[in-house]
């Protein structure tokens, strides 16, 4: 990360020269190593950039302390500990605007600054990063330089933790990062930040769930996750056994309890486990009374038919709607090796509906994926037997179709949304990187892998020159059947 001089005087930048004139230059120009030649034939110039060793002098002037004018004495709150950094006010007005006033307000060459514990001990590091315009960082310190970042205003590097927190989500940590961050946000008020750990705490809940991190979760996100639709997991009895997990942990207030269990969605639980449950879950029993009315209406889910059932309850609530269930009741999983070769199809079964009812009727689907697919405007039509012909062409992007093998009287109030999820690895790790989401009036997804570029071998959407996808069916409801009152 590098910073601008922009804006300051001419007379200042003579100071800063000033400094580094005393250093030796040769100790960190030895042969030339230091200097980078960049030629332009066309207009014949040269340019001779020296800016590594500007860097490498800029640190041995913080090391050395030749020439310091301010002594920074950091003193750790709660404890003795104090931490002496001969700096340069030059430097550290140049950098920070907390610093410039800091520095225009004191009556000595000793500013005394008080941090915490976690910020004073990366404090000399925040300090190196205004000498030298870099700094390494490690997944347990970027709150505590972020915090240095807002507090001395030192713009740059807080947007640059931030984008580091964002790419390093996926990172493993032994006890997790990834609901510190979260937490972190919050206090701070960055939105983006916050909705990057939702939506990756939400897209990869499967492994989160038999983390040490699942502990750590706090109430007020917890609850947050449990009314998402768009949370990946296996199954919504998994959500179940995890949340009575974190509660026995935890031992929350009876309302954070109580809120909670209303947020499971029971009717997407078999009835056979939720018999079990209602028998053998020590915290249902123990709460039965309070979620009583929502596993009765999930036993009258489980026994009748959709069309039956609208007649008489509202069906668009969210006890009815599956989230992105990985079981294979709901989809699966499709490794595409060399994705850009030709069109691949593939086809699979899931269950008509999540209800009891509908548990022993199977759907077939086929799903097309085509690497240069033409848009619905210009594609050749349909050929023959109704076939589609896919026009193959550079011009075309990836796409994929997914559509039912055939019809039934069965899907009678009931409609499907697909979901296809990209898994890409991270940081040595499995994670999802993309959900698309389409209706069944919508035969594919128009901005499916849009921003991919999938033949470049070493494309950050390939594992070993392989797509990994997982495509997921989920019964709706149908909207226009209005429940009774």
């Amino acid at each position: 990360m590098a910073y601008s001089f922009e804006g300051r005087s001419m007379s200042t930048l003579l100071c800063l020269v000033t400094l580094l004139v005393g250093l030796d230059f040769h100790a960190v120009a030895v042969g030339g190593a230091a200097l980078r030649l960049d030629m332009n034939p066309e207009n014949g110039f040269t340019t001779l950039n020296h800016s590594m060793a500007m860097v490498q002098r800029m640190e041995a002037l913080l090391a050395q302390g030749n020439g310091s004018d301010v002594t920074l004495r950091v003193r750790t709150i709660g404890t003795d500990e104090v931490k002496i950094i001969q700096a340069h006010s030059l430097v550290l007005t140049l950098q920070s605007d907390m610093f410039d006033e800091l520095l225009q307000n004191r009556n000595s060459s000793i500013l005394v600054l008080r941090e915490p514990q976690d910020c004073a001990a990366v404090f000399d590091k925040f300090i190196r990063y205004l000498y030298c315009g870099d700094i390494s960082v490690r997944l347990d310190q970027a709150i505590s330089l972020h915090k240095l970042a807002s507090k001395y205003r030192v713009w740059s590097l807080q947007q640059g933790l931030t984008r580091y927190m964002t790419q390093h989500l996926s990172s493993d940590s032994p006890t997790g990062h990834v609901v510190g961050w979260y937490q972190y946000s919050l206090q701070i008020g960055d939105v983006s930040l916050r909705d990057s750990c939702l939506q990756y705490l939400s897209w990869n809940l499967s492994s989160v769930l038999q983390s040490a991190e699942w502990g750590s979760i706090s109430d007020e996100l917890l609850l947050s996750l449990l009314q998402r639709s768009d949370l990946i997991l296996q199954s919504e009895l998994d959500l179940y056994e995890a949340l009575e997990n974190w509660i026995e942990q935890n031992q929350p207030a009876t309302d954070t309890v109580e809120t909670a269990l209303r947020a499971i969605r029971y009717g997407m639980i078999p009835p056979q486990h939720l018999f079990r449950l209602q028998k053998q879950s020590p915290l249902m029993v123990k709460h039965y009374e309070s979620i009583r009315d929502l596993l009765f209406l999930a036993f009258q889910f489980h026994s009748a038919s959709p069309i039956q059932l609208a007649k008489y309850f509202d069906v668009n609530c969210s006890i009815f709607t599956p989230r992105n269930y990985l079981s294979a009741s709901w989809g699966s999983p499709w490794v595409i090796n060399n994705p850009t070769r030709d069109d691949r199809s593939y086809s699979f079964q899931t269950q008509l509906g999540p209800s009891g009812h509908d548990s022993t009727k199977r759907v077939t689907w086929n799903t097309l994926f085509s690497p240069r697919w033409l848009p619905l405007s210009v594609r050749s039509g349909y050929g023959e037997h109704g076939a589609m012909q896919s026009t193959r062409t550079d011009l075309g992007r990836p796409r994929i179709i997914v559509t039912p093998a055939t019809s039934s009287p069965d899907f009678a109030g009931v409609s499907f949304q697909k979901t296809v999820i990209v898994a890409v690895r991270q940081q040595g790790k499995m994670v999802v990187r993309h959900v698309y989401n389409f209706h069944q009036s919508t035969e594919e997804s128009g901005d499916f892998l849009v921003d991919a570029d999938l033949q470049r071998r070493g494309s950050e959407y390939l594992i070993d020159n392989s797509l990994f996808l997982h495509v997921i069916v989920k019964p709706l409801y149908h909207s226009l059947i209005v429940s009774k009152k």
